[in-house]
C-alpha cells in the first residue's frame, strides 16, 4: 500500500522532507522539552537555574523564609548540586563521592563561613525541629521490608547476626592491638577509639557512651563527648569510602555481590515497574503505605517511651512481624515499595546536605586526623568489614553485601546508614543496616559500660 509521500514527485518530496525537518527542529515546544529533560539529580535544568536565582534573590534581600516548602527546594538544590559534582569526578565517583560530597562539603562550607548564614540557620532549624531523618528511615525500612520475600527475610535476619557478631569481636581485638602498637595505649584505644566506632552513631551511641563514661570515671560528660564524637564521624567516613569502593569492586566481580541482596537466590516479591506506577498503581495504596510507615514509627516512639527500645528498632521489628504474618495486602505492599523508591531516589541527597550542615561539625571531624588515630580507625573498620565478608562467604552469603552491612555498624547512626548505603548503591539493605547500627550499637555500649564499671 502506497503512502501519500510515495506518490509525490522527487522535488516535492524533498521539499516536504525539509518542511518536516524544520518542524522537528523547531525550538518550541520540542526543543524546550529536550532541555527540560536535562537534569541535575532529579531537578530539570531550567528549574534548577530558576531555583538558584530565587534562592540568591531571597538571601540578598535577607528574607529567606523558614518554612517547609522553601526548605525542601533548598535542600534539593544543594544536595543534588554537591552529589552531581561528586558523580563527575573520575575514580572518586566510583567509591561513593556523591554521598561524601553531599554530606561533608556542606559541613566544610559552614565551618569556613562560605554558606550564607540564612541558609545555615534555615537548614539547622528545620532539620532539628522536624527530625525528618526518621521520616526517611521509616519510609525506607517499611518499604524495603514489605517488598522482601518472606523466606528471604527470615533467613537474612537470622544469618546477619553471625558475621556482625564475629566481625565486631575481631575488629575490637585488631583495632586495640594496632592502637597499642602505635603508642596510644590499650585502655585509650579500646574505650575511646574502637568502642565509639561501633557504638551506633551519635544520638544512640556517642551520647549515652559519654554519659556512662562520665558517671563511671567521674569526668565531665561534655569533654568526653567532644573526644568521642570525631572518632565516630571519622569511622563513618571510612565506612562510606570503603563501601563505595566495594560497590566498584562488585561491578568488576559480579559473583561476589547480590547488588543489595544478602544471599544467592534472593529476589524481591515486588517487581514494580515504571509502567505499573504510572498506569496501574492506585495512588491511594501509595498514600496508605506512607501513612502505615509513619504510624509504625509512632508505635516505635511509644515502645521507646515504655521499654527504652530505640524507635527505629521497634519499628523494624514490627514491620518484620507484619510482613511475616501477612497482615497487609499485596496492594499495600506494592504501595510501600513505591514509597521506598521515591524516598531513595528523591530524598537521599537533600537529606545528606541537611545532615552535613546541621549534624556534622567539620572542626571536630578534623580533630581526629592524627596519624595514629587514622591508622587505628581504618584498621578497625577494615577488619570489621573484611571479617563480615569472610564469614558471610562461609555462610553462603554475598561477601560484598555482608561487608557493607557490617560497615553500617561503624557508621554515624541513621545518618551514617544513609550515607554508607548511598555510596554503595544498596539502599535495599537498610533493614539489615538498622540491625547493625541500632542493635549492634546498643549491645556494644551496654556491654562496654558494664565492663568498665567492673574495672573501676
Amino acid at each position: 500500500m502506497k503512502t501519500t509521500s510515495d506518490t509525490l514527485p522527487a522535488g516535492d518530496q524533498q521539499a516536504a522532507d525539509q518542511t518536516e525537518d524544520r518542524l522537528q527542529k523547531k525550538f518550541w515546544p520540542h526543543g524546550w522539552w529536550k532541555i527540560m529533560e536535562l537534569r541535575i539529580g532529579i531537578i530539570p535544568l531550567p528549574i534548577y537555574v530558576l531555583i538558584a536565582g530565587l534562592l540568591a534573590g531571597l538571601v540578598a534581600m535577607g528574607k529567606l523564609p523558614n518554612e517547609i516548602s522553601v526548605a525542601i527546594v533548598m535542600f534539593a538544590f544543594f544536595g543534588f548540586t554537591f552529589a552531581e559534582i561528586g558523580k563527575r569526578i573520575p575514580i572518586l565517583r566510583n567509591i561513593g563521592a556523591a554521598a561524601i560530597f553531599a554530606t561533608f562539603i556542606p559541613s566544610a562550607l559552614v565551618y569556613y563561613k562560605l554558606l550564607p548564614d540564612q541558609v545555615v540557620k534555615a537548614t539547622v532549624d528545620f532539620t532539628k525541629s522536624s527530625n525528618f531523618l526518621y521520616l526517611f528511615i521509616a519510609s525506607i525500612i517499611v518499604g524495603s521490608i514489605l517488598g522482601m520475600d518472606r523466606q528471604v527475610l527470615i533467613k537474612g535476619f537470622l544469618k546477619i547476626f553471625v558475621p556482625l557478631t564475629i566481625g565486631s569481636i575481631v575488629a575490637g581485638v585488631v583495632g586495640t592491638l594496632v592502637g597499642t602498637a602505635l603508642g596510644l595505649g590499650a585502655y585509650h584505644t579500646f574505650f575511646f577509639l574502637v568502642v565509639p566506632i561501633m557504638a551506633g552513631g551519635v544520638g544512640e551511641g556517642a551520647i549515652p557512651l559519654s554519659v556512662g563514661y562520665g558517671e563511671i570515671l567521674h569526668q565531665n560528660q561534655g569533654d568526653l563527648f567532644a573526644t568521642i564524637l570525631p572518632v565516630v564521624m571519622l569511622g563513618s567516613l571510612t565506612a562510606i569510602l570503603l563501601s563505595g569502593t566495594l560497590n566498584y569492586v562488585g561491578k568488576k566481580y559480579p559473583h561476589l555481590t547480590g547488588e543489595g541482596h544478602l544471599q544467592p537466590g534472593e529476589h524481591e516479591d515486588m517487581h514494580v515497574t515504571q509502567e505499573e506506577i504510572s498506569g496501574h498503581m492506585d495512588i491511594s495504596h501509595v498514600a496508605a503505605a506512607g501513612i502505615t510507615a509513619l504510624t509504625l514509627y509512632i508505635v516505635g516512639i511509644l515502645c521507646q517511651k515504655l521499654f527504652g527500645l530505640p524507635a527505629p528498632v521497634a519499628m523494624l521489628f514490627i514491620a518484620v512481624l507484619i510482613k511475616l504474618t501477612q497482615a497487609v495486602s499485596p496492594k499495600l505492599q506494592e504501595g510501600a515499595f513505591v514509597v521506598y523508591k521515591f524516598f531513595s531516589t528523591a530524598v537521599t541527597y537533600p537529606l545528606l546536605f541537611a545532615i552535613g550542615v546541621s549534624l556534622t561539625p567539620w572542626d571536630k571531624l578534623m580533630a581526629a586526623f592524627t596519624i595514629p588515630n587514622l591508622i587505628t580507625i581504618v584498621a578497625t573498620v577494615v577488619t570489621l568489614m573484611a571479617t563480615g565478608a569472610l564469614v558471610g562467604y562461609k555462610l553462603n552469603m554475598y561477601p560484598i553485601d555482608t561487608a557493607i552491612v557490617n560497615a553500617c555498624h561503624s557508621g554515624q547512626g541513621g545518618t551514617g546508614d544513609v550515607a554508607i548505603l548511598t555510596a554503595a548503591n544498596r539502599m535495599t539493605l537498610m533493614p539489615f543496616a538498622q540491625i547493625a547500627t541500632r542493635i549492634g550499637g546498643a549491645i556494644t555500649v551496654t556491654t562496654v559500660l558494664i565492663v568498665l564499671s567492673r574495672m573501676t
